[in-house]
């Protein structure tokens, strides 16, 4: 017990939070789904209590079509649809929605449990209401997302898909930092500020990624310039700079290459690191959380790479969008191990030392 009446770790809350954790990252693969099959514009309304009941009758279906053929992706994408095709992609974008209530009912109810039994400890009560508000967050930048394709547009801003990826993926990471913080304590000692830093910049890097491949998907740019190493034949292809400002968030060219160029750095960044942590041989497991990291990295490259050339296939696509939040979470929990461990404070070994 703390001093202030309360375990300082609490292995339940952090199983909790654990599974917090996951349920966001189904979240996740969902919402790759949903905007693979273009299931995300199929229910036009933003109903966060009623609209957890699908259409019960066939009038309720008639009316749901009806409101989904008035915008502009049936009118100038999906003209002639029947009643059934629309069932198939309003099922996915209902699934998503009811795991996103599921994911706040998992949160919140537990949550007030475990305050009413004094589990939390007192460190990470904070920490967990910013969750819960950030959770609540998300849901209205999901339909601020949603609302970008229903008048203007036949599919959502990019910006926003971005915006709503990085927030489930920054909540993801938060929830497994808080069950690692949950489950083993208090932090009693930290490591030399130059490897948290660099842990910290590889776990940056890697959002950062994240928020440009979300980009991408937004501006359907994995669907064009599908050839490798090269762009079209040439390193970098032609953007429509007439966009302005936007055309870093609009331009398919510039998105791919943007995310292309920065997925370059993350690997050689990783390895490096990766590199360097088991030559100084750090502390016990963080050598090896290194080349987890590095290597999670690498395959998401190549997953990218296989996934580009055959002009995103939804199988292919989730597949890279899961692999990503994958990513992610080696990266935290890197850093976490990194910032908890002591590093042995003496020269590599000669074995090393010439590498």
């Amino acid at each position: 017990m703390n001093r202030f009446g309360r375990l300082d770790q609490s292995k339940a809350v952090g199983l909790w939070l654990f599974v917090c954790a996951g349920l966001v990252f189904a979240m996740v693969v969902v919402g790759g789904i949903t905007r693979l099959t273009g299931s995300g514009l199929s229910i036009t309304e933003w109903k966060p209590i009623m609209g957890a009941l699908p259409p019960l009758s066939s009038s309720d279906w008639g009316e749901a079509f009806q409101k989904y053929r008035a915008i502009p992706q049936y009118q100038q994408v999906n003209a002639g649809m029947s009643l059934s095709e629309f069932q198939g992609i309003f099922w996915w974008e209902w699934i998503h929605r009811q795991l996103g209530r599921l994911i706040g009912l998992a949160f919140a109810l537990p949550l007030v449990v475990f305050l009413v039994l004094k589990r939390i400890p007192r460190r990470l009560i904070w920490r967990c209401a910013l969750l819960l508000a950030l959770g609540g967050l998300q849901g209205a930048i999901g339909w601020w997302m949603v609302s970008s394709g229903l008048s203007e547009r036949v599919d959502v801003a990019p910006e926003r898909l971005a915006t709503h990826l990085g927030l489930a993926l920054a909540l993801f990471a938060g929830l497994i930092w808080t069950g690692l913080e949950a489950w083993f304590g208090a932090e009693h000692s930290r490591s030399p500020g130059g490897w948290s830093r660099g842990a910290a910049v590889l776990l940056g890097a890697v959002f950062v990624q994240c928020l440009l491949g979300g980009l991408v998907a937004g501006a359907k740019a994995g669907m064009v310039y599908t050839d490798w190493p090269l762009m079209n034949g040439a390193f970098f292809p032609p953007a429509d700079w007439s966009l302005g400002g936007l055309t870093v968030l609009h331009d398919q060219a510039l998105v791919q290459f943007n995310h292309r160029i920065v997925a370059y750095g993350l690997l050689l960044g990783a390895t490096v690191y990766a590199a360097q942590a088991w030559r100084w041989r750090l502390a016990e497991g963080l050598g090896t959380s290194a080349f987890v990291v590095a290597g999670v990295i690498w395959m998401q490259a190549v997953l990218g790479v296989v996934t580009l050339i055959h002009a995103v296939p939804i199988g292919l696509g989730v597949l890279h969008q899961a692999g990503a939040a994958v990513v992610l979470a080696a990266a935290t929990i890197n850093l976490w191990l990194v910032r908890r461990s002591q590093p042995r404070l003496f020269s590599p070994s000669p074995r090393t030392r010439g590498l």
